[in-house]
């Protein structure tokens, strides 16, 4: 496993009660769990962003362009 740190992290005295009303289940695993998904989601989020800003840049073709290219593929095989 790869070397671990400690968070701490606050919660209301009710959730905490519930949480332990709740037989067999690991909530350091549950809480990393959703902790790598969370950061997952930023991650591609911020990658999603930064596609969109090099796309901005790219000039729109103008109509047609796509389907011309498509079915002179088509022709050349």
């Amino acid at each position: 496993m790869a070397s671990t740190v400690v968070i701490l992290v606050r919660i209301p005295r009710e959730l905490k009660e519930r949480m332990e009303r709740i037989p067999g289940v690991n909530w350091s695993e549950v809480i990393r769990k959703l902790l790598e998904e969370a950061v997952a989601r930023y991650e591609a989020e911020a990658v999603i962003r930064r596609v969109e800003q090099h796309l901005s840049d790219v000039p729109e073709l103008p109509p047609g362009t796509v389907s011309r290219w498509v079915r002179s593929d088509r022709g050349s095989r």
